[in-house]
């Protein structure tokens, strides 16, 4: 066993390192929706670990209540009130901002019970479109000069981007399309890392206005959720700290999905829920690896270790996958799956390392890791409840620079992760 954080702690969790600037200032991010909902919980997370916030958001009173939370002692933001439907404010956003190493477009906007053809007559659907799919563009065009080298761009989509969610008109195509935009931003701009997050079923402001309506019925939407339970605005400022982090670097171009498993369990039976409250983000992480007889990982998995605290959040990392036979992947998952069932009741993670596809598979063997993928899922489902978590990553051939993906991925700061399959650098 050995314990390991990805980051030195801060209050109330782990600190997000970022590439330091050249005068040793802080690292600055631009962050828009930040009045409220994920924004706000995500702009607070990175003032707590030392970053420097530019706050933009239409609701100017919205900002100022989120200056007055500010955390105390921490670099104090730039507050910008912004209409970013309009392209012309967008242009003018950047004649005073500092240099920036992150750009996080989390603004967004829904249309609840409205069909996708409606819209058009008093102009929401362009608003909807502006806000949504234009904007992010737009200011990674205007910012494009303020943005350092390896800055990290991070796109907020949605779930609703990869399955259609009807009466909300057209928020799921919006969605679709900005998961589209942030992968061919990734290949037009190498030298950036750029990511998507889809969150699923937060309890933002919006969500619990809608439960307090009668709206959304919190039963039946959690009964959809692997994990049994809602998200927290603080999950996903968990993962966006990240994802504005140099370890995300792995991801460039791909879309991390933060739903509990939603997106990969399907079936008429409603699931239990959580029974198990979720850790602190902030423990650190007790890891057990089980490594690859054909790769010589252990040391660089084991060097991540910095604490043997009592109280930590349990995680393995089985690599057995990448030594099985051809044809033998899936047995092989299922007994890394089974080891770790037998030593953990609740609230910990597995992280199973699986081969890359290989064209060269036999075609009699096609199957095996596609099955092993919806093990993962399936898995994924059937745990939730307990807070056990299954995921898998594809590192291919090196290691290192996928380890503070890695790291996010079997702690504590990612309880809301699970069934997904992520393959760096595709």
């Amino acid at each position: 066993m050995a314990c390991w954080t990805p980051c030195a702690p801060a209050e109330p969790g782990p600190a997000v390192h970022s590439d330091p600037p050249a005068n040793d200032a802080p690292p600055t991010a631009l962050v828009t929706g930040a009045a409220r909902g994920i924004g706000r919980a995500t702009a607070l997370r990175l003032a707590q670990a030392g970053w420097r916030c530019v706050l933009a958001d239409a609701d100017a009173a919205g900002l100022q209540r989120l200056q007055a939370d500010w955390p105390a002692g921490t670099p104090a933001p730039l507050a910008r009130t912004v209409d970013l439907t309009d392209a012309d404010r967008i242009a003018a956003l950047a004649q005073d901002l500092p240099p920036l190493d992150a750009l996080l477009n989390n603004a967004g906007l829904s249309a609840g019970g409205a069909e996708a053809l409606a819209g058009d007559e008093d102009g929401r659907s362009a608003r909807l479109l502006a806000l949504n799919l234009h904007a992010p563009a737009r200011l990674v065009q205007a910012l494009a000069a303020l943005l350092r080298p390896g800055a990290r761009i991070v796109n907020v989509a949605s779930g609703a981007g990869l399955r259609a969610i009807p009466w909300r008109g057209l928020y799921s195509p919006s969605k679709a399309g900005v998961i589209a935009q942030t992968r061919a931003l990734a290949r037009a701009r190498p030298d950036w890392t750029v990511t998507a997050l889809a969150p699923g079923f937060v309890r933002t402001e919006l969500v619990q206005g809608l439960i307090d309506s009668g709206r959304l019925n919190p039963a039946q939407a959690v009964g959809k959720i692997p994990l049994g339970r809602m998200a927290e605005p603080a999950d996903m400022a968990e993962a966006l700290c990240f994802l504005a982090s140099p370890g995300a670097r792995a991801l460039t171009g791909q879309l991390l999905v933060l739903d509990g498993g939603s997106s990969v369990c399907g079936g008429s039976q409603a699931l239990p829920v959580a029974q198990h409250a979720p850790r602190p983000f902030g423990l650190p992480t007790r890891l057990e690896t089980h490594c690859a007889a054909a790769k010589d990982w252990r040391a660089s998995l084991q060097a991540l270790a910095t604490a043997t605290d009592a109280d930590a959040y349990d995680a393995v990392v089985d690599g057995a996958a990448l030594d099985a036979a051809s044809g033998a992947l899936l047995a092989t998952a299922r007994d890394a799956a089974r080891r770790f069932r037998a030593r953990h009741a609740h609230s910990a993670s597995l992280t199973l390392l699986l081969p890359q596809p290989d064209d060269d598979t036999p075609w009699e063997h096609a199957g095996d890791l596609a099955a092993t993928h919806m093990l993962v899922a399936t898995l994924a489902a059937e745990w939730g409840a307990q807070g056990l978590r299954i995921n898998a990553l594809a590192p291919g051939d090196a290691i290192e620079p996928c380890l503070p993906l890695l790291g996010y991925m079997a702690g504590a700061r990612a309880q809301f992760l699970t069934g997904q399959v992520l393959q760096p650098g595709a």
